[in-house]
């Protein structure tokens, strides 16, 4: 469960940095004026793309990662949830393990 946490973690950092990275594309992008030429990079080619074109995509991809990022989040909160239960059980178990063990050897 521990390593399904970190796991899921690592991943949320990764969408994190492409969050940072997109949003400033996004800031980048609001400076530009309306008549600027803006690239897409496919593959080794830059493709032009109309400016309204990009800052719209560059918002799907952030509200994309941010919806990612919320899932990562409620995945991670789930684990900790259900390990949280697990260690409480093994706990519980010990103590019964203890008061049993101490019945055996009074007797």
């Amino acid at each position: 469960m521990k390593q399904d946490i970190g796991k899921i973690s690592n991943q949320r950092i990764n969408l994190h940095a492409q969050l940072s990275e997109n949003q400033i594309v996004e800031q980048e992008l609001a400076l530009l004026k309306d008549d600027a030429e803006v690239f897409k990079l496919i593959g080794p080619v830059l493709i032009k793309q109309d400016l309204l074109e990009a800052k719209g995509n560059v918002s799907k991809r952030i509200n994309f990662i941010t919806s990612e990022m919320k899932r990562t989040d409620d995945q991670i909160a789930l684990l900790e949830k259900q390990q949280a239960t697990k260690e409480n059980q093994m706990m519980e178990l010990q103590i019964k393990l203890q008061k049993l063990a101490k019945q055996g050897a009074v007797q």
